[in-house]
């Protein structure tokens, strides 16, 4: 048991260090924002810096990507998660943003029936629930009035959600698509996130919504080459785990990003964590912790 235990060690360790690092990127990209570099103009050049690096290391990947028409649904689906995570956790609280982000046992349910056909059995149904409830808890306004909920729904909460639907829908795709090498599933997920951050970030910036790219300097390209290696070195952490351990098991491990997020916002002052928040947050995190361990 011991011997099985030390096997399992580093592939844990490998898991909980990806989840901390997506648990904690809030804090390197507001600070990012600080030196004036927006968080979809930081995603789009810290994503392309990534697909340069694995174009020189694994440049057949590129060919297959290109000759697979279904990786552009992982290319629409990883740009689209990266995109309204990193933006909604610069924004907006980010013990909501991360509890209403995993709201994925709900989506993923909705997904794997057209796309996978799985069934949808009563364990499913009721993970669906609980995910539903913990997200009206969170999302439902102190005064008790329906009419208030679209204040509580603002540009961040709306951000996590389609941001929790996408990452979901990466996931489903990733399942579909594991026949594919995984040089090729990995390119395409960095290059929706160069793609669909910056073609974002151009639109917006058009229509004067996002400032324009800053003019070089040492702070934050600094800044961005780090950003780019840690989040490189994070993704090979998942890749190495999740081939050593089990699906659920992974599962489990990488819902320690919401206490990453959460208790890191919290010390920091960039979010709150009231009684209901605490409830709903419970309601979701348990959605996702069965999941992980029932079998439909």
């Amino acid at each position: 048991m011991s011997a099985t235990v030390a096997a399992r060690g580093p592939a844990v360790a490998a898991l909980v260090f990806n989840a901390f690092t997506w648990g904690i990127s809030w804090w390197p990209l507001r600070q990012m924002e600080g030196l004036g570099l927006h968080p979809l103009w930081l995603t789009a050049l810290t994503f392309l810096l990534v697909v340069s690096l694995l174009l020189v290391a694994r440049p057949a990947a590129l060919g297959e990507v290109l000759r697979t028409p279904t990786l552009s649904v992982l290319v629409l689906a990883s740009g689209t998660t990266n995109a309204c995570f990193n933006w909604s956790v610069t924004i907006g609280d980010v013990v909501r943003v991360v509890l209403l982000f995993y709201l994925m046992p709900l989506w993923a349910v909705l997904l794997a029936r057209p796309l996978l056909g799985e069934r949808i059995g009563w364990r499913a149904a009721v993970r669906v629930a609980m995910a539903l409830a913990g997200a009206v808890v969170v999302l439902w306004p102190a005064d008790g009035r329906l009419a208030s909920l679209t204040e509580r729904l603002g540009l961040p909460e709306a951000l996590a959600l389609l941001g929790g639907f996408s990452f979901a829908l990466n996931n489903v795709m990733l399942r579909r698509e594991a026949h594919r090498s995984e040089p090729a599933r990995a390119l395409a997920m960095f290059i929706g996130g160069a793609v669909v951050s910056g073609v974002l970030a151009m639109a917006l910036w058009q229509a004067g919504r996002v400032p324009a790219l800053p003019a070089p300097a040492a702070g934050w390209m600094i800044g961005l080459v780090l950003l780019a290696a840690w989040y490189l070195v994070s993704n090979l952490a998942l890749q190495f785990g999740a081939a050593r351990l089990a699906a659920h098991t992974t599962a489990v491990v990488m819902i320690t990003e919401v206490f990453f997020a959460s208790a890191s916002a919290v010390a920091l002052g960039a979010g709150t964590l009231t009684l209901r928040t605490a409830v709903g947050g419970a309601l979701i995190v348990g959605a996702a912790a069965l999941a992980a361990w029932q079998r439909d």
